[in-house]
């Protein structure tokens, strides 16, 4: 069966800081979704993509830290109940074409999900696998990249991105 591409979001879309929903039906509409979802994150060179990014304002995330197809995680509703330690790291966004900015992460999360037949997980993540999931998450919650920088960075980082939209 052929997938689609779904088109990425770009700031300032109002879909990208509205809080998702819960999903609650796992059907073949929503497994559709997942797949698209999946090629789509492939396609752009992501390691995550959330719904809202492709304009649904659901609580599902694609995360594949290691960017290689068949190993992603599909994570439905899912809720961080513990983390510890920080690190700052370089994260870009998507939604934010050729931005990057460095960003304070919990280095360690406990994660409750459900994956896409709808059963229930819960992992400890930690490194990288942890900050895909951390931003990806904000995306739920209608957090963005910039909201996690100081306001002098933010207003260089959506210069810089009106920039790259122009130069595309």
């Amino acid at each position: 069966m052929a997938m689609a591409l779904l088109p990425i979001k770009i700031y300032p879309d109002p879909v990208l800081t509205v809080k998702a929903g819960p999903l609650s039906d796992f059907g073949p509409k929503s497994q559709t979704l997942f797949d698209d979802m999946i090629e789509t994150m492939y396609v752009e060179d992501g390691v995550g993509l959330a719904a809202p990014q492709v304009g649904i304002s659901k609580r599902i995330l694609i995360a594949s830290p290691s960017m290689k197809r068949g190993q992603e995680y599909v994570m439905i509703n899912p809720e961080i109940h513990a983390s510890s330690g920080q690190e700052i790291g370089p994260e870009g966004c998507l939604s934010f074409p050729g931005i990057s900015a460095e960003v304070v992460r919990a280095k360690e999360i406990r994660l409750h999900y459900q994956d896409r037949q709808g059963k229930h997980h819960d992992v400890q993540l930690k490194d990288f696998f942890a900050r895909v999931v951390q931003h990806e998450m904000d995306h739920l919650n209608g957090i963005l990249l910039i909201d996690r920088v100081s306001f002098d960075k933010r207003q260089e980082l959506i210069a810089q991105l009106q920039q790259n939209i122009q130069n595309r």
